[in-house]
């Protein structure tokens, strides 16, 4: 493939992350999508059609044999995950995929081991790592001193076809583990510390789900430089919206938090990426003991949206192919985020605390 020439892309999933991604290579010129795959007709049917017509496949085998892709987006459950982004490295085509990369250590590894031998590029979905406002929050949590506290959380109201996606998605894993890795990678990257151990706690609040699955989970972790976090995830019809979207920062100097989300439902579907203002607050005092300086606002209000952020992702897959970037930093970052909620995940089963 020239650099000149367009990348042939394959669209695998079609649910909301698949048709986000579907629509920035459709943006993008210098991609090229050669298919859509999806297990639902009505899914992959009306991407299509919304994009001009494309083929549709509902076998990601026979898709991929037929289209022979240069690059293939991966966006169905994390169950497939390992499957498939192996059957795309070893036809020689580059890959995004959502997160997680898989469901274990190991095989998230392998995969990362298998894209280094074939020379491919392996892109993850860490959104939040190219959401301006989301990086804004991160460079001014450096600036708090140390120790950080960090507390987070993401808990979703779900009913309907949310519901039906939530009950999927714990199938293979808990939403602690699904959507932790996005903000123990947050917590790593404003502490630049490692985790030394974590404990979680978990709840089964659903006669819906596998007798051995949790559809409420809370994360506790302990950095090497003294600094802690949790992070808190529950999804359900039962899940209360009291406080469904903490993202809040503390330091000796201070603190940064992510407020006035405006999000309509908990349930919502870009929760994960959507700010309201980040408000900081400095602990300075003045000669009487009271605060020497006014909390100061910065407003997002003209934050990109998910199909603009997810355009981000893709302008910086198309660069990782241009420009042969070196992903190893990332790559590694994405184990380590595994690493740290599947730990979660052990402590919930076990009732220990586990050292990383």
């Amino acid at each position: 493939m020239n650099k000149t020439d367009k990348i042939r892309v394959l669209v695998v999933g079609c649910g909301h992350m698949g048709a986000s991604h579907a629509r920035a290579y459709h943006h993008l010129d210098e991609f090229e999508i050669v298919g859509l795959v999806s297990r639902s007709p009505q899914s992959r049917e009306e991407l299509s059609k919304s994009l001009g017509g494309l083929p549709t496949y509902s076998d990601y085998g026979s898709a991929l044999k037929t289209t022979s892709p240069d690059a293939i987006s991966v966006n169905t459950y994390p169950d497939t995950h390992f499957e498939y982004v192996k059957m795309a490295l070893e036809a020689g085509a580059h890959v995004f995929v959502e997160k997680p990369l898989a469901e274990t250590v190991e095989k998230a590894e392998e995969l990362i081991a298998l894209a280094s031998r074939l020379d491919r590029k392996l892109v993850v979905g860490y959104i939040l790592r190219v959401h301006p406002a989301w990086k804004q929050f991160i460079e001014i949590a450096k600036t708090l001193g140390k120790p950080l506290v960090m507390r987070m959380n993401l808990n979703q109201q779900s009913s309907g076809p949310q519901w039906y996606t939530h009950k999927q998605l714990m199938k293979s894993m808990s939403p602690i583990v699904d959507c932790g890795v996005h903000y123990i990678d947050v917590m790593c990257l404003m502490t630049g510390s490692e985790p030394v151990s974590v404990s979680a706690i978990g709840a089964r609040l659903s006669d819906e789900i596998d007798s051995r699955m949790y559809n409420y989970g809370q994360l506790q972790v302990r950095f090497k430089d003294g600094s802690v976090g949790w992070y808190e995830a529950g999804w359900g019809p039962m899940m209360s919206e009291t406080a469904f979207f903490v993202k809040d920062v503390i330091g000796p100097q201070g603190c940064v938090s992510i407020t006035d989300a405006q999000l309509d439902s908990s349930d919502d579907v870009e929760g994960h990426t959507r700010t309201g203002a980040l408000k900081i607050h400095s602990s300075e005092l003045d000669a009487q003991g009271g605060f020497l300086k006014k909390d100061k606002y910065i407003s997002t209000k003209d934050e990109p949206d998910h199909d603009q952020l997810c355009l981000l992702e893709q302008k910086l897959f198309l660069n990782a192919i241009r420009q042969n970037t070196d992903l190893s930093s990332h790559l590694k970052d994405v184990v380590f985020s595994l690493k740290v909620v599947l730990a979660a995940d052990e402590s919930v089963k076990t009732g220990k605390t586990i050292s990383l």
